[in-house]
């Protein structure tokens, strides 16, 4: 194999099996920058298959050469694969697939090797090349069917012939691989996220990685029930609104009885230290009845979630994968504070003062949900309420 091959290999492997982002896999594979997304962009983010199938998937010849001797010493299936460090199906397929055709005859190494790099051979013909069923997959997409739904009909209609049937996955393929698709590029508009360019399964930004999950979670199942009813106030939902390129950010805190809000200033790095700090100086000041909870999305920014509960005496809970309802209130606000602070902008740039400007012109806000109080005026009641109970001031 050519070395550009090898390092081609290389960057799919990093890019597939350890969820690399394409800077890191272009450092794995030893290639610059521009040359991994070329290698991504012409792929449509996906591997092709030639390059992503780990190393010791298939069989090699001597594996193959011991399979021989095996079976000619009349061993099990199983022992011949515990000799070779595989499974006994793994085994029985080879023989099955790559085996003499008649049973007299034996099971010779080189004759499999060479009917598997057969049935290996690339190109093959390519599902959607056979155009009756090109024109029902293009037909369905652009009724706007997902290629899910493309897929379970095309199974229904045609049970008895797989020639006009397709998975999914061959569907999507043949829309995001570029240069290798048999549908229009332009159908990919039609699907319901209209993405071109298909994501990585794992998370490139290390979600995903088992190194690096937020450790000792308590899940948003395991919340008090009092906080869903929003009866009991100093239960607070956070998260973090993020600048140009993910490189600044304000965090955002809403008491959920209240939609009080109080925003957080990051001027540096908004890693799970900075944000630590933060949460602490802020929350960490409030009275106790208005410090009973913290519900957070699963961003690794809250990492150290284990030292602000200590500092802050502050129980913090993770709400679901993908479930941004959970924080309602929270996602909420972040849509009105989008009105202050536009996307793809630099959020360092506001300085303390301004933050608190615009989070009291938000608490200023009259709401429905309040009976068309103001968060700050629900806030003052609920001090006023708390006054012989030891609370004194307000946020």
């Amino acid at each position: 194999m050519a070395i550009s091959r090898i390092k081609e290999r290389l960057f799919w492997r990093a890019v597939v099996r350890d969820g690399a982002s394409t800077a890191a896999a272009a450092k794995t594979a030893q290639v610059n920058g521009s040359t991994a997304q070329r290698w991504f962009r012409e792929c449509g983010g996906v591997a092709p298959l030639e390059l992503s199938e780990p190393e010791g998937r298939y069989l090699t010849l001597s594996e193959r050469e011991e399979i021989a001797i095996g079976l000619a010493q009349q061993l099990s299936y199983r022992e011949i694969g515990r000799r070779i460090g595989r499974a006994a199906s793994t085994v029985s397929r080879e023989v099955r697939l790559n085996g003499p055709t008649r049973p007299d005859r034996p099971y010779r190494a080189v004759a499999a090797q060479q009917a598997a790099e057969a049935r290996a051979r690339r190109p093959k013909p390519r599902k959607l090349e056979h155009e009756p069923l090109r024109q029902l997959v293009q037909a369905g997409l652009e009724t706007k069917w997902s290629p899910e739904e493309i897929a379970a009909r095309l199974k229904r209609e045609f049970p008895d012939e797989p020639a006009m049937q397709a998975s999914h996955e061959t569907i999507y393929r043949a829309l995001f691989v570029q240069g290798r698709g048999a549908l229009r590029r332009e159908l990919a508009a039609c699907l319901r996220t209209g993405r071109a360019i298909r994501r990585p399964r794992r998370r490139v930004d290390g979600r995903s990685d088992p190194d690096r999950r937020i450790p000792d979670k308590v899940m948003i199942i395991d919340r008090p029930a009092e906080v869903a009813d929003r009866a009991v106030p100093g239960h607070w939902e956070g998260d973090l609104i993020l600048g140009k390129n993910n490189k600044s950010a304000i965090g955002t805190l809403v008491e959920r009885s209240t939609r009080f809000c109080i925003l957080l200033h990051l001027p540096g790095p908004n890693d799970a230290l900075a944000v630590r700090d933060a949460i602490v100086a802020t929350i960490g000041g409030l009275p106790e009845a208005l410090r009973r909870s913290l519900t957070w999305d699963q961003g690794l920014e809250m990492r150290r979630h284990a030292e602000i509960t200590i500092a802050a005496d502050l129980p913090i809970y993770f709400c679901d994968p993908r479930s941004p309802w959970q924080r309602g209130s929270n996602e909420n606000t972040n849509g009105l504070l989008r009105q202050y602070f536009p996307k793809g902008t630099d959020l360092a740039a506001h300085t303390p003062d301004h933050l608190a400007a615009v989070a009291d012109e938000l608490n200023g806000r009259p709401r429905k949900t309040l009976g068309w109080d103001t968060p700050a005026e629900a806030m003052a009641k609920l001090l006023s309420t708390h006054q012989d109970n030891g609370v004194a001031s307000a946020p």
